[in-house]
């Protein structure tokens, strides 16, 4: 088992050494989709951030993380003794065109600790780096920090962050940017592009163990390859529903990035919605709106339906039999989806203990959405204090208010704080300087989403009208 002991040494020391225990259940059991590898050295780590809360879950020592040795250890630099890091193999669709060998090209997964993935971002090439330096900079991975630890803390499944790390080395993107590593903690890094390149293989056999394989991690009780695909349409289909309902946008919805934990994975070009708009888009990489915010539930339909098409060797010997099978189960995902949603809404509203049935919600949920993008609201702020919108939401107010909502129980649902995206780009350009002030009060906000706080009103404001038009870009 994974764990952490202490141990006594022979020197005084304010923080004696643990020994750590990393296993490699992944590169034991599916060793074709397992690269041996080692991290890049860093001669100067500088520690940016370190997520002590979710350090004390791993059973890791904070104290000790901070020191050489543990800085060594979160680099990938100095790994215990049984370790097995590897870069995984994966293929994918991106932007809805089939690349059959991606893979982890700056990325190691130095092993599992506590159940979970201990994963490195940034940490050099390995033999699936096609051309990229392996390398990453400071502000990706303190957006990745910051964006999947407001996740975290609104309750929506997600990837966490352990630590970023600053190289010490300079790496060349538009000008010279200075480097990082990102230390990842995820219930597994197992995505819908990891089926893809196993049914690429031709081994069913293969394809097989990684059902197992999954199956044990994340969903015992799915039993074979129809229950779990059944399992991650529901798993999905529920996670969207959390982004959409918090006005998320991932911005880069390849199916190598679409998790089988049903966990938010990969924080490239993400931001949230401010103004509301179905065609809001961020991504600079984006150019036709494939993934606007509007458009992500039926972007994972389409991912789950890749993911059927890897599956189908094993959902039925007979080949039509297995796609009748397969397009049943993914026909579940607009049900789970539109549920999921709506009950999401009624919370939103205050309205869970309301008598109102799913059809007037509905029609009230719509009406407020024809509403909101109509007038260009902050969708955050709305559901904090409907009450303070402008005169030509009055017929709808009255609506609700009629259904006698529950303000006080949608003050813990509707966050006052998440990350505005201008913030976020204050925050990481002050990092980049040199700068964590403007970092660690951005994330004492955001990590405590609900409870409104005296000065911190900035961080609940949408951004000024001379932000302009955001563009986020692909660094993580």
């Amino acid at each position: 088992m994974a764990g952490i002991r202490r141990r006594t040494v022979g020197r005084v020391s304010d923080v004696s050494a643990p020994v750590v225990a990393l296993g490699h259940r992944f590169a034991d059991e599916l060793p074709e989709m397992a690269v041996s590898w080692q991290a890049a050295p860093v001669a100067e780590p500088r520690l940016l951030v370190l997520n002590d809360a979710l350090a004390v879950e791993l059973g890791l020592d904070p104290a000790w993380l901070r020191t050489g040795d543990g800085l060594a250890f979160l680099t990938g630099n100095r790994l215990p003794e049984g370790a097995v890091p590897v870069a995984q193999a994966y293929a994918g669709h991106q932007f809805g065109g089939y690349s059959p060998r991606l893979g982890d090209g700056r990325a190691l997964l130095l092993g599992e600790i506590g159940g979970r993935d201990l994963h490195l971002k940034g940490s050099g090439r390995t033999p699936f780096a096609r051309g990229g330096d392996g390398l990453a900079a400071v502000g990706p991975m303190l957006r990745e920090y910051v964006v999947s630890e407001a996740m975290h803390a609104l309750g929506i499944p997600t990837t966490r962050s352990l630590a970023v790390i600053a190289t010490g080395r300079s790496i060349v993107r538009e000008n010279l940017a200075p480097g990082a590593i990102l230390v990842r903690v995820a219930a597994s890094h197992l995505r819908v592009g990891s089926f893809q390149f196993a049914r690429a293989t031709g081994d069913d056999a293969l394809l097989g163990r990684l059902v197992a394989h999954a199956v044990d991690r994340h969903h015992p009780e799915a039993g074979d390859a129809l229950g779990l695909y059944r399992a991650v349409v529901g798993a999905q289909a529920e996670l969207i529903a959390r982004w959409m309902l918090t006005g998320f946008i991932h911005g880069v919805m390849n199916t190598d990035n679409m998790t089988i934990s049903g966990e938010t994975i990969d924080y490239g070009p993400c931001a949230f919605m401010d103004a509301f708009d179905p065609a809001t888009v961020f991504s600079s990489i984006d150019e036709g709106g494939r993934y606007a915010y509007g458009n992500q539930p039926a972007i994972a339909q389409w991912n789950l339906a890749r993911l059927a098409e890897a599956l189908l060797p094993l959902l039925d010997d007979d080949p039509e039999q297995a796609i009748t099978k397969a397009t049943g189960a993914l026909e579940e995902f607009r049900g789970r989806y539109a549920s999921a949603t709506l009950h999401g809404f009624r919370a939103k509203l205050g309205l869970t203990g309301s008598a109102i049935d799913d059809a007037a919600l509905t029609s009230l949920t719509e009406d407020l959405l024809a509403l909101l993008k109509a007038h260009r609201t902050d969708f955050t702020s709305f559901f904090r204090n409907p009450d303070a919108a402008g005169d030509e939401f009055g017929d709808w107010i009255r609506r609700w208010r009629s259904l006698d909502p529950d303000t006080e129980a949608m003050k813990r649902v509707n966050p006052v704080y998440i990350p505005r995206n201008h913030l976020v780009e204050e925050a990481l350009a002050a990092a980049t300087d040199g700068d964590l002030g403007p970092l660690h009060r951005l994330l004492d906000a955001i990590t405590s989403p609900f409870d409104e706080r005296p000065g911190l009103a900035r961080f609940a404001e949408p951004a000024p009208p001379e932000f302009g038009t955001y563009r986020t870009f692909c660094g993580t």
